[in-house]
């Protein structure tokens, strides 16, 4: 349970890492329902 908590703390870290360098909102968002929709197949496929 840990490396899993460590492995998306980490990716949530990296999330806001890239937030800081798109400046339109739209696009920030285009880019997290596509991440979630591939986390959620990656999780449960």
């Amino acid at each position: 349970m840990r490396r899993v908590i460590g492995f998306a703390s980490f990716f949530v870290a990296v999330g806001m890492v890239i937030t800081l360098f798109i400046p339109n909102g739209f696009i920030f968002f285009i880019i997290v329902v596509g991440l979630l929709l591939l986390g959620y197949n990656m999780f449960c496929c």
